[in-house]
């Protein structure tokens, strides 16, 4: 039986030794009522909860878990390695063949730079095109996440008004946006920031407009400004290249994280020749962003990127995931809303303006053994079968049955406090 008690005890313990309780994209003070805050192993695909309840994980830790949790082959290459040295006085020179392997995959890309955290990857961005344009004005689409500096989090607290200057915004995939956010941009235009799609919380996905990506890169060769595309969050999920390879869009700089050391702590930034003395010319470091043993890992993975189809696998289970979906909500006279790509789906419900019905279904499906988020997009992972699949239908199935029976579903109070969405 599902039970939360142990996870219940965790949460008054943090709340007096962490601020808050839990902070960042992992608190799950937003969630549903119950949903599990803590967790104490993960294998696969599923993870286990404070009090020993286990889950189909459609998360996968917000994205690093690509090929499975805990998977032998990755993480044998990351032990072996810590064995001979991880944090040292300088970097193994496995930095060298993880850059020579990563310009070697993606199509744009002379150059290599690593770090930790995405944050780290997009802030390096940033500062390569200021070096190399000598300008300062970025352009952002509205709504877009690209870290958590005080440059670009989207929570706006403790942070300066000069830490947003030289930013103008535009609108995703329109193209007259994009322009006038250029004209406003005059003579100091230094990058145009982008995502692979638009996967911004509470809403629909889009696929990027070819239109508009191209117009993207037009204008920086026009301009001389950096085309910069985060691909932090869809790094190798999309493609086994940068993702807007896909539309024959090339970057001057891509930024990557999550998924390309399968969860081991390393990301990077990437960029053509023409960057590259800018690149050189910025000061950034830190004190573990050279450690060995994650870069060990990064090989190790990029060795099953190249070399299986855990691509072509994510996005058979993920078209299986939607039309079962679609089948088994209709049955019960839901309407859903299944967009983005289908190996990292975002799930809302038709007439659903307060998310009642999502939190109403997502908490259900829960205590039924599959983790899904309400209003962020999820991801499969390349350790998920059919009979994973077919065991989400089935709990969706039961969730369905559930809260139809309830009949109501008041908008969910933690975003309506928030001020996320509408009340009652």
């Amino acid at each position: 039986m599902w039970t939360n008690s142990e996870d219940k005890a965790l949460r008054v313990r943090a709340e007096a030794v962490i601020p808050g309780g839990m902070y960042g994209h992992q608190s799950a003070r937003l969630l549903p009522e119950d949903y599990p805050q803590f967790f104490e192993k993960a294998s696969g695909a599923h993870l286990w909860d404070a009090d020993g309840n286990r889950y189909l994980d459609f998360m996968c830790g917000y994205g690093p878990n690509l090929f499975g949790y805990g998977h032998d082959g990755i993480d044998a290459a990351y032990t072996g390695q810590l064995a001979r040295g991880d944090t040292m006085t300088g970097p193994s020179g496995l930095m060298v063949d993880l850059a020579e392997q990563m310009t070697a995959m993606v199509s744009h890309a002379d150059w290599a730079m690593f770090c930790k955290n995405g944050t780290d990857a997009t802030t390096m961005a940033m500062m390569t095109a200021r070096s190399h344009t000598r300008r300062s004005t970025i352009i952002l689409a509205k709504g877009a996440y690209h870290g958590a500096a005080p440059w670009c989090t989207p929570v706006r607290r403790g942070v300066a008004k000069g830490d947003r200057a030289g930013q103008v915004f535009c609108t995703y995939n329109d193209v007259e946006s994009l322009e006038a956010a250029v004209r406003e941009a005059g003579d100091d235009l230094a990058a145009i920031f982008a995502a692979p799609f638009r996967h911004d919380t509470f809403v629909d996905q889009e696929d990027p407009d070819p239109a508009y990506a191209k117009r993207a890169r037009e204008i920086c060769d026009e301009t001389g400004a950096l085309l910069i595309v985060d691909d932090v969050r869809a790094g190798f999920r999309l493609a086994r290249d940068c993702s807007w390879s896909r539309i024959g869009v090339a970057p001057d700089l891509s930024c990557w994280g999550k998924a390309i050391a399968n969860g081991h702590p390393i990301s990077a930034l990437l960029g053509g020749d023409k960057a590259r003395a800018a690149a050189a010319s910025i000061y950034v470091t830190g004190s573990f962003w050279f450690s060995a043993a994650p870069m060990a890992a990064a090989l190790a993975t990029l060795k099953l990127i190249r070399e299986t189809d855990y691509l072509e696998q994510t996005v058979a289970l993920g078209q299986r995931l939607r039309d079962g979906l679609d089948s088994v909500a209709s049955r019960h006279g839901f309407g859903l809303r299944q967009t983005g790509p289908v190996q990292m789906p975002l799930i809302l419900f038709e007439d659903d303006p307060g998310l009642g019905k999502g939190y109403a279904w997502s908490a259900a499906l829960v205590k039924r053994g599959v983790y899904f988020h309400p209003w962020h997009n999820m991801f499969l992972c390349a350790a998920m079968t059919e009979a994973d699949i077919d065991f989400t239908l089935e709990a969706a199935d039961d969730a369905f049955m559930a809260i139809r029976a309830e009949g109501v579903w008041p908008p969910s109070a933690q975003l309506v406090a928030a001020g996320l969405v509408p009340g009652g």
